[in-house]
């Protein structure tokens, strides 16, 4: 299974990527974690590649390999289109950020990007800001994520749990678990 986690900095992929490697570990799967941070300090793009079987040799996941693409951000699931396996899903978080060049405003960010989207990929786009603010903090966008995916998963709901109650620190425990539930259960 290939499954590549884009955002930008600062939105929590690389907690989403430790909690996912965490529960594939636990299932007794190799894996192998790969993570390119552009000028994540700086908001920008954030990419993680989880690969998991029986014997994983190389932690990249190359065009056309991903089985799912967990996206923080609309035009990260965007650029990391050329990825997704021909019937993989993107599971995308419906924030829109602007990238530097749009903020200086030397481009413009792509209009309707969520249909275009859409039109070309099986897309599952959510509001999980709202998720996250619902569990008690907007910036567990990323584990409500992780719910979602998860469910898609041969892993139970309750190793998940135990993942989670391992890899997230002990105060933030209660709104991540909330958070988790509240992706796991979306639709």
């Amino acid at each position: 299974m290939n499954i590549m986690i884009v955002g930008v900095g600062g939105q929590g992929t690389l907690l989403a990527s430790r909690i996912l490697g965490n529960a594939v570990i636990a299932e007794g799967y190799d894996v192998k974690v790969s993570e390119v941070h552009g000028m994540s300090q700086r908001g920008g793009s954030v990419v993680t590649y989880v690969k998991f079987g029986d014997k994983v040799y190389s932690p990249i996941i190359d065009k056309g390999e991903a089985d799912i693409i967990l996206a923080f951000e609309m035009l990260e699931a965007y650029r990391a289109l050329p990825y997704l396996k021909k019937d993989g899903v993107i599971i995308a978080n419906n924030q829109m950020i602007n990238p530097m060049p749009v903020i200086i405003g030397a481009m413009e960010y792509p209009k309707d990007i969520e249909k275009k989207i859409s039109n070309l990929v099986n897309l599952e786009c959510l509001d999980a800001a709202k998720l996250a603010k619902e569990a008690g903090n907007i910036k567990a966008v990323n584990v409500v994520l992780i719910g979602v995916m998860a469910k898609k998963t041969n892993i139970s709901y309750e190793k998940w749990v135990e993942i989670i109650k391992n890899t997230v620190p002990a105060k933030l425990l209660d709104v991540n678990l909330k958070a988790f539930d509240l992706g796991y259960n979306y639709k």
